[in-house]
């Protein structure tokens, strides 16, 4: 069964699409079957993986509002192991649709669980609010991984985002946990990024990724081409960032696997 992870940040621009887009790519690249659901009314996830957005067809937002189902939303990619639920602008009206509707905070979770046991991972790129959209994500996921910027607002959007996780676990999604904090747009040659690294590191000491993702012009164009980086620029210092960053996701879950095993009886 897949492991659902958000990816989510209240705070705009900080490499949530970036980070899904490359993450689903290398986790194809070591073999595992992802999916993608964009639930951003940008759409960005939708077009870093070389989707039209005018012609995708059934969208995140049909399935939101229960007028088609997932199975009709998916769109296999031109990239080993990865399909995506699309989005576009139509999704920015969505939160007052769902207002009025049944089980509102649930809805991408019960369209999630008859696909679930089709996917090792399912990635969800959420929009940088919280809105009913982005608390959609938070119910339906097991863990939630944050991108941060190593700036002095990111930290307030990350003061806010962990309490609304706080929230979503008291009253919705029980076993919501944080996946990590990853940092991107990272240059260690800044005096900020080192004190915004070493203020979350005082907080968050078994929440950060050893792996940073560094500000790279390869990763920033590979979206203008619809490509992955790891397929636009493989030796590119962004592509290597993002193979590190899944290389340590997959142990850290391999260890924590392995660490739920019962013990073999000797007897």
């Amino acid at each position: 069964m897949a492991l659902v992870i958000s990816v989510a940040n209240q705070k705009g621009g900080v490499g949530k699409s970036t980070t899904v887009v490359n993450l689903a790519a290398c986790l194809g690249i070591r073999g595992k079957k992802v999916l993608c659901v964009d639930i951003d009314a940008q759409g960005n996830t939708t077009s870093g993986f070389g989707i039209k957005k005018k012609s995708a067809g059934v969208t995140v937002y049909d399935i939101l509002l229960g007028k088609r189902r997932i199975t009709e939303a998916i769109i296999p990619t031109a990239f080993k192991g990865v399909s995506v639920i699309s989005s576009t602008s139509a999704l920015a009206g969505a939160d007052i649709e769902l207002v009025d509707l049944d089980n509102r905070s649930n809805r991408l979770k019960m369209q999630l669980l008859s696909v679930k046991n089709d996917y090792d991972f399912i990635l969800i790129d959420c929009p940088p609010s919280l809105s009913l959209l982005t608390v959609n994500a938070l119910c339906a996921c097991d863990t939630v991984l944050i991108p941060l910027q190593c700036e002095f607002y990111s930290l307030e959007g990350l003061s806010q985002l962990i309490e609304s996780i706080r929230l979503v676990k008291q009253r919705y999604n029980p076993v919501i946990d944080i996946e990590g904090i990853i940092f991107t747009m990272y240059d260690s040659r800044l005096n900020l990024t080192n004190q915004v690294v070493g203020e979350v590191r005082k907080h968050f000491p078994n929440k950060m990724f050893k792996t940073v993702i560094p500000r790279n012009v390869r990763l920033s164009e590979a979206p203008s081409f619809g490509k992955p980086v790891i397929y636009y620029d493989k030796i590119s210092k962004g592509a290597e960032a993002y193979l590190s960053l899944t290389d340590e996701m997959l142990k850290r879950h391999k260890a924590v696997k392995n660490n739920k095993e019962p013990v073999k009886s000797h007897a």
